[in-house]
């Protein structure tokens, strides 16, 4: 089974530059995680023979959104959160904007695990949205990941929109207090570790230089000047059936490129 996550930033731009179907000939994902997609599945021209679509659109147009496209058809599909988390935990920033309303999470079971998809708020450059991320948003995201973990194992994949450690970017230094790398943001993550679940490409890789976001400016992306902010992550359960866990840097199309895992179950 060979999941892939992708922040496409813009589902549309990247089907106009033709870069989207050659990626999906060339891997052939069995489920296909996107993030970023900007836009509803009618303003999409895209027909993915042979697979299966599901969702998840912002209220407001061409903002957030994620899909999960996949070969086998999922026992069921939800977007959100279940109301049991979004009446515990306070999903609406500072500016009272509704975090459920931007179609960040879609949750896919399987036979044999769940799938869910995440676009994290990005904390924003002023950090008007860290303490929606660091108070609630991870918060809420590890107990719903839980809540599922009680049924069945649980993968789950997206732009997280924080780098982990100084070695999931290049400059860390300067980066420290930044958005996506504040101390809230990275104890966020460091608390899905915490609950028992497993960064994938750590199983494999060690040391810095694996990043799939680059800023578009000072050629950042040939120099691999760039942050690792999109994961994949399993339950401890699901570690031993791991067999590769990887970044597709040569997939253009977005300032993301694509993650993936294959698991043997």
């Amino acid at each position: 089974m060979k999941i892939y996550s992708w922040n496409v930033n813009g589902l549309r731009a990247v089907l106009k530059k033709g870069l989207f179907l050659p990626f999906i000939e060339a891997h052939k994902p069995d489920v296909l995680c996107l993030q970023e997609t900007k836009s509803e599945r009618e303003q999409v021209e895209v027909d993915l023979a042979g697979y299966h679509e599901y969702w998840n659109s912002a209220v407001t147009k061409g903002y957030s959104g994620t899909a999960i496209f996949s070969r086998t058809e999922p026992l069921s599909v939800t977007n959100g959160f279940p109301k049991a988390i979004t009446k515990k935990y306070t999903l609406v920033d500072d500016a009272g904007r509704d975090s459920e309303t931007e179609g960040r999470v879609i949750t896919a079971e399987f036979e044999k695990c769940y799938v869910v998809t995440v676009y994290t708020p990005n904390a924003k450059d002023d950090l008007s949205r860290l303490p929606l991320r660091s108070q609630h948003w991870d918060a809420a995201f590890l107990a719903h990941c839980k809540a599922l973990e009680k049924k069945k194992p649980v993968v789950f994949c997206g732009d997280l929109n924080v780098a982990h450690t100084e070695l999931d970017l290049a400059n860390p230094k300067p980066n420290k207090g930044r958005k996506g790398f504040t101390v809230e943001e990275r104890a966020g993550f460091q608390s899905f570790l915490d609950a028992g679940f497993v960064d994938t490409l750590r199983i494999f890789r060690e040391g810095n230089g694996h990043y799939t976001w680059w800023s578009h400016f000072a050629n950042s992306r040939a120099r691999n000047v760039g942050w690792r902010i999109d994961y994949v992550l399993v339950s401890s359960s699901l570690q031993q059936h791991v067999k590769a866990a990887d970044i597709h840097a040569d997939v253009m199309g977005s300032d993301h490129c694509p993650v993936s895992i294959t698991l043997d179950i």
